[in-house]
């Protein structure tokens, strides 16, 4: 019997906690100009990505990132047309935009190895996305296109790692500065933002960050069994105060509109996941060096 322990909190964070997956086979394993990549096949939770030793997405329970991720700046925004994707080489997160009629989704991925690993080893992720006439793929470094780039969206989703490594840059003021200008009038931008259990400075940092530049800055959260430690927090940004406090009648409607099963999300669940736990909740009034 194989056995693989995630790095995250046992090593990195110094937490002296981590998760064990039992093992069937490593599947590829390599490490690319950026980062350590693996794909496992494990016993419960079918393929998994590793990153530098930290899990990224398993077959499993995918959809209880992807679809919050995606899902909820989507229906709350009503009309997006452009979507820009920072990160998300695994596929899921254009998977569930191109669910939604918009007109083009640029997804900007630094290391175009996790793209071509995961369209081979876990193809489910993606589901075609990739081939989607609608899909733009551009293999960069999302900062420096955040930065240089002329075009607008209404829709910013930052799919990135956590903050070490290569996705370290895309939690800084800066990145956010650029990101905003890279915004439509009343567009949204949402970030992956940790488990604040273990993570807590994540979104204390990120919401000082996001705070001066944005009018209504905030978090909401799902739950994803193998992002232990309980709730994770998806970070929240915009300049239009309505969109958050949508009402459940009008975000069922658009989502009937739509047309499409989810597993995770839904208007109640939508609505409710900006309700923070106090725990939570708090994180955002404390100082950096309390957490």
């Amino acid at each position: 019997m194989t056995w693989f322990d995630e790095a995250l909190h046992a090593g990195v964070q110094d937490q002296g906690y981590t998760q064990r997956f039992e093992v069937e086979r490593v599947v590829f394993q390599r490490k690319t100009d950026f980062q350590d990549l693996m794909v496992l096949e494990t016993k419960g939770f079918g393929r998994v990505l590793v990153l530098d030793g930290v899990v990224q997405t398993t077959e499993r329970d995918e959809f209880a990132y992807h679809e919050m991720l995606v899902h909820v700046p989507l229906f709350a925004h009503g009309d997006s047309r452009r979507v820009l994707i920072i990160g998300g080489g695994d596929g899921g997160v254009l998977r569930e935009v191109l669910r939604h009629p918009v007109e083009r989704a640029t997804m900007v991925e630094i290391d175009g190895s996790v793209v071509a690993i995961c369209r081979e080893h876990i193809p489910g992720l993606s589901a075609g996305a990739f081939d989607d006439p609608r899909a733009d793929l551009v293999i960069a470094d999302g900062i420096r296109f955040v930065a240089e780039s002329d075009d607008v969206f209404d829709v910013i989703i930052v799919d990135s790692t956590d903050p070490i490594g290569p996705g370290e840059a895309l939690f800084t003021t800066a990145f956010y500065t650029d990101c905003k200008r890279r915004l439509a009038p009343g567009g949204v931008i949402v970030t992956q933002n940790g488990v604040p259990l273990l993570q807590p400075a994540e979104v204390t940092t990120t919401y000082r960050r996001l705070g001066p530049l944005f009018a209504d800055v905030g978090f909401y959260v799902t739950a994803v069994p193998t992002y232990i430690g309980g709730f994770m927090t998806l970070g929240w940004a915009t300049d239009d105060t309505a969109l958050r406090s949508q009402p459940v009648d009008v975000i069922a409607a658009r989502c009937a509109a739509a047309g499409f099963a989810t597993r995770y999300y839904s208007p109640a669940v939508h609505v409710g996941a900006f309700a923070l736990p106090p725990y939570i909740a708090d994180l955002m009034k404390a100082d950096s060096a309390d957490v």
